[in-house]
């Protein structure tokens, strides 16, 4: 039971006598009153809602544009495209799930490969994982 439901809840009962008196100093049409203003506050959160997640959401999808632009046939590491990708407050955590976001796209593909240092680190290319689609 979410809110707007108890509220349109308590707006029936309300209704059911709307001249009559709760108590000594809230009418039926108080209640009412109150009960449409909340209502209409939580549209208008809900409204606040979405365009902060359309505006995360596109300022994601400029993040991953970019990350896109920098991928090329040749692997990278995360670092390495961190480096490249020219974005403020830029991080390698944004630049790793950016990649995540486009190889589930098929925008892009990962592998192991080896640093200068001798780990072994994932490393990322433009293009969908041909190894995998072998027909």
């Amino acid at each position: 039971m979410t809110k707007r439901d108890v509220l349109n809840a308590i707006k029936e009962v309300a209704m059911q006598d709307v001249d009559g008196m709760f108590n000594d100093e809230v009418s039926a049409q108080d209640v009412i009153a109150f009960v449409d203003t909340s209502i209409e506050q939580l549209d208008n959160k809900a409204a606040k809602a979405k365009e902060r997640a359309a505006k995360a959401k596109a300022e994601g999808d400029e993040i991953r544009s970019k990350v896109a632009a920098v991928l090329t046939d040749e692997y990278q590491t995360i670092a390495d495209i961190t480096a490249q990708v020219d974005v403020e407050d830029i991080t390698p955590a944004k630049v790793s799930a950016r990649l995540t976001q486009l190889i589930k796209l098929g925008e892009a593909h990962k592998t192991k490969v080896k640093t200068a240092d001798g780990r072994t680190v994932n490393g990322y290319a433009a293009g969908p994982d041909t190894d995998s689609d072998a027909e």
